[in-house]
């Protein structure tokens, strides 16, 4: 048939394969939804209660269409929180403060950790 019409089979099977948009009630069903719990409801919130009303949308596309409605969770609005990090504060003292040398032998003993050889077997019991 698509050659006596003289169109490619890719033509044909490309404008049979699309599907007619559905955003538009989707969309209103976001919204409604959205509205409906307290403007708190995320993406996957959004995308699980579809879900259950029996929508197929993705978490990326209820995504994309909250954000075109300029639907903001009030959850992932990021807030700051001090936390007290212990950053260079060790308990032991700099006693040498570089002075390395010192007039009796082992007075005092330094070292620097970089590697540590970790066997690869299990140790035998």
């Amino acid at each position: 048939m698509c050659t006596i019409l003289k169109v490619n089979r890719s033509t044909y099977y490309y404008e049979s394969s699309q599907q007619p948009s559905i955003d538009d009630e989707v969309e209103q069903a976001i919204i409604h939804i959205f509205d409906e719990n307290q403007r708190v409801y995320g993406t996957r919130k959004i995308k699980a209660t579809l879900q259950k009303e029996g929508w197929i949308v993705s978490k990326r596309r209820t995504g994309r269409l909250m954000k075109k409605n300029g639907l903001v969770s009030a959850y992932t609005v990021s807030q700051y929180k001090p936390h007290k990090s212990p950053c260079n504060d060790s308990p032991i003292q700099n006693e040498l403060n570089r002075k390395f040398t010192k007039d009796e032998p082992l007075e005092a003993v330094v070292s620097d950790l970089t590697y540590v050889r970790v066997a690869c077997t299990p140790p035998r019991k």
